[in-house]
C-alpha cells in the first residue's frame, strides 16, 4: 500500500469502537521515516531547526510549504542512524506527531484524529499508554495527543498564510544542491526554492517594516542561514557509503555550490 502523507501507511479513525481495548508504547525508534528526505516544516520551528537541518521552500499548487532537508537521494533518510535513532538535537513535529494525525473532511471544517496502526508500538496487550477508558472514553494521553496536533494544526495555518505572503513579495528563486561522491558520481537535489538575498534587500521600506513587525524578516533570514548546513547533509551522505568506496579524506563541498 502506497503510504499517505510520506510516512503513514495505515492511518484510520480513532474510536473507542475500533481502539477501546488499544495501547501505544513509545519508543525511540525512527524506522518509519526512512524513506523520506525531507518533512514539511512549521515556522515557528526555524529557530530550532536552522542549527542542524537545510530549510527549503516547496511548492503544491498555490500554497508554498517550508521543508527541513534530510537526504539528497530519494527515499535516504541521513539523519537517522543504523538502529534507528534521531541522530539531532531537534525532531521536526512532522516526525514527532507520529503515528497520530488529523483528516479534514472534504470542506476542511472538521477534523479527525486519527492513527497509523502499523506502528509497532500499537498494540493490545496494555502496553504503554491507553487510547480508551474501560468506560470508553478518551484518557488523559489521547487528550494530550489531541491538544499537540490542534496546535500543530494552529501553527500549519499560519505557516501557509507565511509562504502565501513571502510568494506575494516575490522572494523565492528556484534552487539546485549538488553533491559529487568520492566514487565520481553526482547527485543533485532541486525542485525546491529559497529566499533570495538580492530580492529581500530590493523590498522598500513599507515591506520590510512589515515583515519585521510580524517576525517574518527573522524566519527569512534563518532560512537563508540554515542553508548552509547542506554541507551537513553532504557529510552525512559520504558517511553513509560504503568504506571501501570513500577515500581517507574528503574535500568539504562549499556551501555556494547550492546553485
Amino acid at each position: 500500500m502506497a503510504k499517505q502523507i510520506l510516512i503513514y501507511e495505515t492511518a484510520v479513525p480513532v474510536s473507542a469502537s475500533r481502539h477501546g481495548n488499544v495501547s501505544m508504547q513509545a519508543a525511540n525508534d525512527y524506522a518509519f521515516s526512512a524513506d523520506v528526505n525531507a518533512v514539511p516544516l512549521m515556522a515557528v520551528e526555524f529557530l530550532s531547526a536552522a542549527h542542524e537541518y537545510a530549510i527549503v521552500f516547496t511548492q503544491a499548487g498555490d500554497d508554498i510549504m517550508p521543508a527541513a532537508v534530510l537526504g539528497v537521494r530519494g527515499k535516504q533518510n541521513l539523519y537517522l542512524s543504523a538502529d534507528n535513532h534521531w541522530q539531532a538535537k531537534y525532531i521536526p513535529a512532522f516526525i514527532r506527531r507520529y503515528p497520530f494525525v488529523f483528516s479534514s473532511s472534504a470542506d476542511g471544517k472538521t477534523l479527525t484524529l486519527c492513527i497509523d496502526e502499523s506502528h509497532p508500538g500499537v498494540n493490545r496487550d496494555g502496553k504503554g499508554e491507553r487510547l480508551f477508558t474501560d468506560e470508553g472514553k478518551p484518557t488523559p494521553y489521547v487528550e494530550r495527543v489531541l491538544k499537540f496536533l490542534q496546535e500543530y494544526q494552529a501553527h500549519f495555518d499560519r505557516t501557509l498564510k507565511f509562504g502565501r505572503r513571502i510568494k506575494e513579495l516575490g522572494l523565492l528563486e528556484p534552487m539546485q544542491a549538488q553533491v559529487t561522491t568520492p566514487k565520481g558520481e553526482k547527485l543533485s537535489l532541486s525542485g525546491f526554492q529559497s529566499v533570495s538575498r538580492q530580492k529581500l534587500r530590493a523590498l522598500d521600506g513599507d515591506a520590510l517594516a512589515s515583515l519585521a513587525k510580524t517576525d517574518e524578516l527573522e524566519l527569512l533570514y534563518l532560512q537563508l542561514h540554515s542553508m548552509r548546513n547542506f554541507v551537513d547533509v553532504k557529510d552525512r551522505l559520504i558517511g553513509s557509503l560504503k568504506e571501501e568506496d570513500a577515500p581517507a579524506a574528503v574535500t568539504a563541498l562549499p556551501v555556494d555550490t547550492v546553485q
